[in-house]
């Protein structure tokens, strides 16, 4: 509904158990090509699709900063996760977000300044980052002029800066593709291979198809159209590479059947793994599934290899730090695999960006809700997945040894100060509702000076990083109603150093009223999602904000905990309130229990109607008031839309 980026079909990754995959594994043949510009080398994917009004753009507008590229960003208005470090930027632009965490102007970056750019490929020369795949979209619409020059742009740039970049044809919903493509690159794109810096592979240019066999509304391609599109660019003396589904080799999932022809007619493959895996677990079931089957095919028929590896999402909590994308990279190595893809190098969207990121909260919009890199409770420098993603790169390269061990440090000490600051004194409750506590402390000191605090929850001997403050006061929100609470606080400086915990605060939130959502802000589970509308959407507090599950594949389930059992009486399910959201009637059944895995229902199957000229909300009424940790809404049918869709789910008591 509404694609504006990448869709992936999620579909569910063998629990597999990997504990004898720590071995090892060679592949079983020798590569299909020698190194080039993709083969042994990192190519990270450059969207350089955002924009900003009075840049010079032909777009004119908020470009992918925002839903309405027409009104400057805002809480109400946006289109990506989290916040980008512009620090490095000669000319930046002001949006309608309050000021920074540290007092400083809320300003985004235009990609279509060429000095962006510029910075963009340094950071990727300062990280040896090989090579980066411009993604273009279907150029013959209103953003065609833009991509136009974004392509010259990256060009310069990639010549200023010694890197490689290429084509990368991104073919979502682009009707006459089968033709306009062929058009595009002969009239326009084909221009660049003049380059020196047009990357190059066993002496043939390189493109790039993202896109064909995805089984979902917006790859409505067959295999005879795609494979003509494959033939005809290898006819032109190209180097092809395909992006294609997670479950390309087998033909389910994500995968339409009968495509396995046009995959193996691609020189290499590069399967989409956003949106499949988000944790070490996760991507260990995925290197056992997928990486090493899908490379003994690829070297069974002479095609290369290029998994993707990707930071994850900041919003979701994904990076551990860099000990997810690590994991990642140490699998791809051990599989011997002939390149790796990053994604993305600047996918804010997402969140799953490796570019310069705000560290912590002081380089945050304060009205946001975005989280900063540092949000388990690990300092990271803004520039740590660049450094992270240049090791990676050394040890796909053989210039450092194979090892499950992150040797990258998330923060590269300076000046020498290794003195942490004094602990927050007099730590105190100075409010608190049925879902939030308000707390607050003394000025912690430092010998060079406090750059901010973090607030843990402590339960037994974990301790839960819950916010980032500059100042010496916080309110914690999305707490359940009539639940205890312990609370504790750090102090860091700007070199990494923590201070002792402040003294433990213990307070038992109020009991809750009628109209206190008790869902929101709590954690959500789900059956699959497509693209980035994961159930943590359907909590946030933001209409415009929304889960979909996988399409055409009911019944799918979301499912939110109230942190404790709970007295719930009424259910309101919002979509978001825009027109384009056609009226629709969908079938729910709502389950419900004190553990996560066992449930009864609460309301039969029932159909309700969305109508946006009445807010695009229904109201579920329970028979009686139950108490219950976990509310599950599953999904049988949608007359919108072939997938469950909620962009608020609320939860209320008696």
């Amino acid at each position: 509904m509404g694609v504006t980026r990448r869709v992936f079909l999620r579909a569910a990754i063998a629990a597999t158990a990997v504990g004898a995959s720590e071995t090892v594994l060679s592949p079983t043949a020798s590569a299909a090509s020698s190194p080039g510009d993709v083969v042994g080398k990192i190519t990270v994917g450059y969207q350089g699709w955002f924009a900003c009004i009075g840049d010079g753009a032909p777009i004119n507008g908020w470009w992918h900063w925002t839903q309405n590229w027409s009104q400057p960003p805002s809480p109400t208005n946006t289109g990506i996760s989290c916040w980008p470090d512009v620090r490095e930027f000669t000319n930046t632009y002001q949006t309608s977000y309050a000021a920074l965490g540290n007092g400083q102007p809320a300003k985004l970056f235009s990609s279509y300044d060429q000095q962006t750019v510029n910075t963009h490929f340094l950071w990727m020369q300062q990280n040896n980052i090989d090579t980066a795949a411009l993604q273009r979209f279907n150029p013959t619409g209103g953003e065609g002029p833009t991509r136009d020059a974004m392509a010259t742009k990256v060009r310069s740039a990639a010549e200023s800066y010694g890197r490689k970049f290429y084509i990368m044809y991104d073919v979502s919903n682009w009707t006459n593709m089968q033709s306009e493509i062929k058009t595009d690159w002969t009239n326009k794109m084909s221009a660049h291979t003049a380059s020196s810096a047009y990357a190059k592979q066993n002496g043939k240019p390189v493109v790039c198809i993202w896109g064909f066999g995805f089984n979902d509304p917006n790859h409505p391609f067959t295999p005879d159209a795609c494979l003509d599109v494959v033939n005809w660019f290898k006819g032109q003396g190209c180097y092809v590479i395909g992006g294609v589904p997670r479950e390309w080799r087998t033909g389910t999932g994500g995968s339409q059947p009968g495509f396995l022809g046009v995959y193996h007619a691609f020189n290499m493959i590069s399967p989409w793994m956003v949106g499949a895996i988000g944790n070490v677990t996760e991507a260990d079931n995925a290197y056992s599934t997928y990486t090493v089957p899908d490379q003994a095919d690829c070297n069974a028929n002479g095609i290369d290899f290029q998994p993707c590896v990707l930071p994850g999402d900041v919003s979701g909590r994904q990076r551990a730090h860099g000990d997810f994308m690590w994991r990642q990279f140490y699998n791809m190595v051990r599989a011997g695999v002939q390149g790796i893809y990053i994604s993305m190098f600047d996918e804010y969207n997402e969140g799953n960006q490796i570019a310069k990121t705000a560290e912590t909260q002081a380089w945050v919009p304060t009205n946001s809700g975005f989280l900063a890199l540092d949000e388990d409770g690990t300092a990271c420098s803004s520039d740590y997945y660049l450094r992270l993603t240049g090791d990676g790169g050394r040890m796909l390269k053989g210039q450092l040894a194979l090892t499950a061990t992150r040797p990258t440090q998330p923060v590269v000490p300076t000046g020498g100060d290794t003195t942490p600051p004094a602990a927050p004194g007099a730590l105190t409750v100075s409010g608190h509702t049925s879902d939030s506590v308000s707390l607050a402390w003394n000025t912690s000191t430092d010998n060079v000076g406090v750059t901010g605090y973090r607030i843990l929850q402590v339960s037994g001997s974990t301790s839960t990083q819950v916010g980032t403050t500059g100042s010496t006061s916080f309110t914690v929100t999305g707490l359940g109603a009539s639940t205890a609470y312990t609370f504790d606080v750090i102090a860091y400086d700007g070199a990494g150093n923590v201070s002792q915990p402040s003294n433990q605060v213990t307070v038992t939130t109020d009991p809750p009223s009628s109209t206190t959502n008790l869902a929101l802000h709590r954690p959500t589970s789900e059956s699959s999602h497509t693209q980035v509308y994961g159930s943590g959407n359907a909590t946030d507090g933001d209409t415009n904000t929304y889960w979909e599950s996988a399409n055409n594949a009911f019944p799918q389930w979301i499912q939110v905990d109230l942190g404790a059992a709970t007295a719930v009486k009424r259910i309101v399910l919002h979509l978001p309130p825009a027109t384009a959201w056609a009226t629709r009637t969908q079938t729910i059944t709502v389950q419900g229990g004190t553990d996560a895995g066992t449930s009864t229902q609460l309301l039969a199957p029932a159909g309700y109607t969305f109508d946006p000229a009445t807010g695009n909300a229904a109201t579920l009424t329970l028979p009686s008031t139950v108490t219950t940790r976990y509310v599950r809404l599953t999904f049988t049918a949608n007359t919108g839309w072939p997938a469950g869709q909620v962009s608020e789910f609320q939860v209320f008591g008696a």
